[in-house]
Parts: structure tokens; C-alpha cells; sequence
């Protein structure tokens, strides 16, 4: 109906709700798909096994327009692309960048050209980029690889960056801290998360002093990260030149935010810690049959992690050690849906019976 639109809702994304926070300007074109404010969910079986009177949250960050946190920092990416007369983003990927960067560019009309490591990607994520029309290059090599010749073509000006070397993706990344303390009404006692490029500890950490500076919050968390066995450079404080994991989101050997990821560990008190990719899967598994959120391998990283700081025998950091009622909050960065081969692998051929009431309590088990 003609002169209706103006009154039709409109989604509201990370940029209008903490715009005071973040660097847009009133002449700032917001490109937002409603990212953020994802749910906070507390989990009673994960807090059982804490103990202690502790509770647990879940930041369920893949309930973002494309499944994935990165949604946060690519609407300020780029907006602020736009605002400065860009006509093309650019990133090197492990998937979910790529798969965000090409809806945020559709969303603005501009091109988005992905970099990838050839066989790499999980299939789900790959089939966004596509299927948001990105320019799609894989290369023989791995995720480093790819950062390599993004930074050479983003030097050339052709391109935006709008990887986490932009500082404009950490800024949006940094409202899911906002949105936590909004929540609890306080910073939680610790935090934990998975660490790839480093980038989300890094805006975390950012946000949480933030909102502290800001008088929004009394406290700031320990922020504890986990990085997979077979790729983690930052436990073993040494490049891994060919890192290998079956969570491929944190299948990174060289992480562009590593000196930040280090220093947010450092000044909050936290540690970094390694978890193996049985682990990963057995979480991921639990957390979806015990709490009903299917995440990603990378994402069960952060819930590994806190089965594994609850064991003090071989943690790098041990719950057995904090305060009773202790509130902690554990990222998962993103959807089930987007990485499932692990599960569909799992899964048991099913072997159909006649239809009667009597061989379906069979098949139940009944």
C-alpha cells in the first residue's frame, strides 16, 4: 500500500542499540540485518557440572542473521566501508567471515570477493558465501595463506579489509560484551570462548573494559580462551605452520589478533588452554542432547573447555579454586548447521519397520 512503508517495523541491529560505543557518525549509512542481542541462556545441567553453586550462560551467538558472531563486526565494517565510497570488501575465510562479509555486501550492493583455503571449509558456510553471490577464490594453502595475499590486495587499495585486522569489525564484535553485562547486570566472573584469529577475544576484553570505564558494570571477567590441539599457536607461543583440526573456524596457525589476545589474557587474569578434537566433538554432542543449542566443533570448544576447568588434574586454569556462585559465560560463536559433518556421521543409517503401534514401541525401545 502506497505511504505505508515508513510505518512498517524495522529490524534493529548492534549499531542502533550501542551507537554511543561504536565509530559511526550521524552521516554513517547503517547496513544491519538485526544482528545481535542473541540469547543468554542459563544452562542448569552445564552449572551441575561446575558445582559449587556456580552458574553457567551460554552466549548463543549463532542465532546471527548468517549463524555466526562475525555478524556483529561486519555491520560496522561495513557501514563504515560504504560511508568512506567502497565498492568492494575482501577477506580471507575459514568460513564464517566469508559467509557474513558476502550477505553484509549483497545488503549494501557492493562486491564481495573471498579468499579460502581449497578443501577447507565446511560446506554449509561455503554454500552461504555462494549463495549470497561473493567472488570466490580458493587457493592452495591454508587460512595464513589466504590473510597473506588479502593484506597485499588490501594494500593496493582496491579492497576494504573487512577481516579482524579491521578495527572496525572488533568494535561490532565488542557489543556482545555489552550485551551480557546488560543481561546479568554485572561483567560475569569469568568468561570463556574458542580462539582462532584471536579477533572475539580480543573485542570481548574491549567491551568489558569498556563498559566498565563507562560505569556500566563494577567488574571485568578472566577471560580464558581454547584453542584446538593441532592448532594452537598461542598456547605453544610459536606459529603452527600447518595447523590441522576438524574445527575448521579455528583452524588458524597465525592469528592476526595475537599480540591483543595475549595482552586481554594477561590484564584480566585469564589463560589459554588446549583441547583435542575428541573432546570438541564430545562436547558438542552433550551440549546439544543437555541444553538443546547445537553449535559448531568450534563453538564446543568453549564447552570442553569448561568441562576441562573442572578437572583440576589437567586444566590450565581450575574452577575447583573460585568463589562459590561464580558466574560464568561461555561464547559459542556458531551454529550447528553450519559445520554438521561430524554428526551426520554419527548418525545411524535408520532401518524402517511396518506400520503398526507394535514394531514402532520395538524400534522405541518399548
Amino acid at each position: 500500500m502506497e505511504g505505508t512503508t515508513s510505518k512498517l517495523p524495522h529490524c534493529t541491529g548492534v549499531i542502533e542499540r550501542y551507537r554511543q560505543y561504536l565509530p559511526v557518525g550521524k552521516s554513517t549509512p547503517i547496513v544491519s540485518l538485526g544482528e545481535g542481542n542473541t540469547p543468554l541462556v542459563y544452562c542448569s545441567h552445564l552449572s551441575n557440572q561446575v558445582g559449587r553453586s556456580c552458574e553457567v550462560f551460554v552466549k548463543n551467538e549463532g542465532t546471527n542473521p548468517t549463524g555466526s558472531f562475525k555478524d556483529r563486526g561486519m555491520t560496522v565494517a561495513v557501514s563504515k566501508a560504504i560511508e568512506r565510497g567502497a565498492r568492494a570488501i575482501i577477506c580471507a575465510s575459514t568460513g564464517n567471515t566469508s559467509a557474513s562479509a558476502a550477505a553484509y555486501a549483497a545488503r549494501a550492493g557492493i562486491l564481495c570477493v573471498v579468499i579460502l583455503p581449497a578443501g577447507k571449509i565446511a560446506t554449509g558456510k561455503l554454500m552461504q558465501a555462494f549463495a549470497y553471490g561473493a567472488k570466490i577464490v580458493a587457493i592452495h594453502g591454508n587460512f595464513d595463506h589466504a590473510l597473506r595475499i588479502v593484506r597485499e590486495l588490501g594494500d593496493r587499495e582496491e579492497f576494504v579489509i573487512v577481516n579482524s585486522i579491521n578495527p572496525d569489525r572488533i568494535a561490532g564484535q565488542k557489543t556482545a560484551a555489552f550485551e551480557i553485562v546488560d543481561v546479568l547486570g554485572d561483567a560475569p566472573d569469568f568468561h570463556l570462548l574458542p580462539v582462532g584469529n584471536a579477533g572475539n577475544i580480543t573485542a570481548y576484553w574491549m567491551g568489558y573494559r569498556e563498559y566498565r570505564t563507562h560505569q556500566e558494570s563494577t567488574r571485568v571477567p578472566s577471560m580464558i580462551g581454547f584453542q584446538a590441539t593441532g592448532a594452537a599457536p598461542i598456547f605453544h607461543n610459536r606459529v603452527i605452520e600447518k595447523p590441522e583440526t576438524i574445527a575448521s573456524a579455528i583452524r588458524i596457525g597465525n592469528p592476526a589478533s595475537w599480540k591483543h589476545a595475549c595482552a586481554a589474557i594477561a590484564e584480566s587474569r585469564g589463560a589459554i588452554d588446549v583441547v583435542s578434537d575428541q573432546q570438541i566433538l564430545e562436547a558438542q554432542s552433550w551440549l546439544a542432547k543437555h541444553e538443546g543449542i547445537f553449535v559448531e566443533p568450534a563453538s564446543a570448544a568453549a564447552i570442553t573447555g569448561l568441562f576441562k576447568c573442572c578437572d583440576s588434574n589437567e586444566a590450565a586454569y581450575s574452577f575447583q579454586k573460585i568463589p562459590e556462585a561464580s558466574r560464568i559465560v561461555c561464547t559459542v560463536t556458531g551454529h550447528g548447521l553450519k559445520d554438521p559433518d561430524a554428526i551426520i556421521q554419527q548418525m545411524k543409517e535408520l532401518q524402517p519397520v511396518d506400520p503398526t503401534v507394535k514394531d514402532v514401541r520395538r524400534a522405541i525401545g518399548l
